[in-house]
């Protein structure tokens, strides 16, 4: 069952989280070899969190996992050496402390740009010492409700047979995330460098994020680029999800909470993405029947 996530209850708590989270992708962001469309920035679902998943280091290698549940920050070597840390009631300055100390202590050695990215906080993170709300039941039920979402999307992936991420959160963004890809180069002639490695190629993109202050509110989402005519014209399932508009697109939108309140959730979810994929793919003229999974 997903849990209630009601945005006015926790933003503040999110903007906290959303900041942690942020200094342990740019970790992962500057540790790991890069891959293609920035797939090595991203931190994957874990049985109690998120995790940077093993970052190769020299001849070894270490891994951050956020603790959902117990609130708690570890960093593992591969020969058994952990160092941990307590996240709740932490400021961002003492978070990034606890963080890179405890590296250190490990004998890890990575150097970030200690700003947020495409954030409404501005404030080095060596210098954001205000007070920072942190509710951990709000938190725990984030990751419930991730852990169950990433069970879905884990369902939609396994009937497709072409290229497709993993499911994985951007922590920019803040969105659990699934992209598929025609195999078809489409590169983007516009925006910033990650935005043109990004869309280098043909995709459909569904996801989850928890709202912001200009949509309040938790929703899963699909889009697909480059956008074929007549996108928003795509029947959309289940009867709650809707066509928005975003940066001059035709955005899908199902509201987490109408999804949470469904008869069978998880199937509304699992229908919204389908009817995603599907309209979009036959719009775009992608090869659908080469690209499904025939399973026995």
């Amino acid at each position: 069952m997903l849990p209630a996530l009601p945005y006015q209850d926790w933003s503040e708590t999110k903007d906290t989280l959303h900041l942690f989270l942020q200094m342990i992708g740019k970790i992962r962001l500057k540790a790991h070899p890069k891959l293609n469309h920035w797939w090595h920035v991203t931190l994957y679902p874990h049985v109690r969190g998120l995790t940077t998943g093993r970052i190769p280091y020299g001849t070894s290698g270490f891994e951050i996992l956020y603790d959902m549940l117990d609130h708690t920050v570890t960093i593992s070597r591969n020969d058994g050496e952990r160092a941990s840390f307590s996240t709740p009631g932490l400021t961002v300055a003492e978070f990034y402390q606890a963080l890179f100390s405890r590296l250190e202590q490990l004998g890890i050695s990575v150097k970030i740009v200690a700003v947020p990215y495409d954030n409404k906080s501005k404030m080095p993170f060596p210098d954001d010492t205000a007070p920072r709300p942190y509710d951990k039941q709000a938190v725990s039920d984030f990751w419930r409700a991730l852990c169950s979402i990433s069970s879905v999307f884990e369902t939609y992936r396994s009937g497709f047979v072409g290229k497709q991420t993993p499911v994985q959160l951007y922590w920019h963004s803040f969105d659990l995330v699934v992209t598929r890809y025609s195999g078809r180069a489409h590169p983007l002639e516009s925006g910033t460098q990650s935005d043109r490695e990004a869309y280098s190629h043909e995709v459909i993109s569904i996801g989850f994020w928890p709202g912001d202050d200009s949509f309040p509110e938790g929703a899963f989402y699909g889009y697909a680029y480059p956008e074929p005519e007549g996108m928003s014209q795509v029947l959309l399932q289940p009867a709650d999800a809707f066509w928005a508009e975003k940066n001059g697109g035709a955005l899908a939108i199902l509201k987490y909470e109408d999804a949470r309140t469904a008869a069978d959730p998880a199937a509304a979810i699992l229908s919204f993405l389908n009817s995603v994929y599907d309209g979009a793919a036959v719009k775009a003229d992608w090869p659908v029947e080469d690209l499904a999974h025939q399973h026995s």
